[in-house]
């Protein structure tokens, strides 16, 4: 009998947790022929999670539980959970039940047909019609920087052949950037489309550092483009200025009373160069930060408790 590990993330979901855990139930108690567990990672809660999920543990020996010491943020935590994970495939999604569990059928069905990796793509979402928008140019942007073909408007909600998880846990990234991982490997994709509903209670654990961090870890990780285009950028702009000067030049000795430099092409010229110059002075730090959690090498949590391992 197949044997499938479900992983959900969590941090002060006590609204979501219980509904969560029934629907993932519900969903196995349809599929006879597969034997599952289901590893909740709580990130440190603040509110009532933990004991729910004590109480739900007590009830359901196929619910595992780690709380971890403290917040190891969104991107550390749940891959942790997933090296936990002993099932011949691993699904993960989120416990605000963005991500449906109704779609686990649909990617064990895809799963049995060969493929190893099999990824929900959003197809539409009930977010913040400007965030969609702003999370559409991100996926383009990346996609076109990056050296490899990565998965447009995926979260990571999927599911994930055992020889994918053999392969990651190989790889031991402290700080992993989960989405592209599983492209760099190069496995077939099946790729299901679904509606991405609204957070049913609580509220996102997402801000614009999260999103940043997401954002510059996806590029740092899998492009070099943006420190090749500092070098670029810097030659042309060496060629520009010189051909300006040599203009200046000219136009003075041509017109040597009537002709004035004047401040403002300086004070112009100055700031653009200014700005330009931190601007990639940032990238590199990014690059130069990536790096140093790489030599680091620091655990991805340090766990507190298990419960039903």
């Amino acid at each position: 009998m197949p044997f499938i590990s479900v992983v959900t993330p969590c941090r002060n979901e006590e609204s979501n947790i219980r509904a969560l855990h029934a629907q993932i139930r519900e969903v196995f108690a349809k599929l006879p022929g597969y034997a599952y567990e289901h590893i909740c990672i709580d990130n440190a809660s603040q509110d009532q999670t933990v004991e729910i999920l004590r109480e739900l543990a007590r009830e359901d020996k196929n619910l595992k539980v780690i709380v971890n010491a403290r917040d190891f943020g969104h991107i550390r935590s749940p891959h942790h959970a997933m090296l936990q994970a002993r099932g011949d495939a691993v699904i993960i999604m989120a416990s605000d039940l963005q991500d449906p569990p109704s779609l686990i059928p649909e990617f064990l069905k895809k799963w049995e047909e060969g493929y190893k990796i099999v990824l929900g793509v959003k197809s539409a979402s009930e977010e913040n019609p400007l965030m969609l928008c702003v999370r559409k140019f991100y996926y383009g942007l990346v996609g076109r920087l990056s050296e490899i073909e990565l998965a447009k408007d995926c979260t990571g909600f999927g599911l994930y052949d055992r020889a994918v998880m053999d392969i990651v846990r190989t790889i031991d990234d402290p700080y992993p950037y989960f989405r592209g991982l599983i492209c760099d490997i190069g496995f077939a994709q099946a790729r299901i489309p679904y509606r991405q509903s609204r957070r049913r209670g609580g509220v996102s654990k997402n801000n614009f550092y999260t999103l940043y961090d997401m954002a510059m870890l996806g590029i740092t990780n899998h492009s070099k483009v943006p420190l090749r285009l500092a070098t670029m950028l810097g030659f042309a702009m060496s060629a520009l200025c010189f051909l300006i000067a040599l203009g200046y030049l000219v136009a003075k000795l041509v017109f040597w009373d009537q002709f004035k430099l004047g401040t403002a092409p300086i004070l112009i010229g100055l700031f653009l160069f200014s700005s330009v110059q931190l601007f990639f002075i940032g990238v590199i730090g990014e690059y130069i930060g990536a790096i140093h959690t790489q030599v680091l090498k620091r655990p991805l949590v340090v766990e507190k408790e298990r419960i039903n391992f």
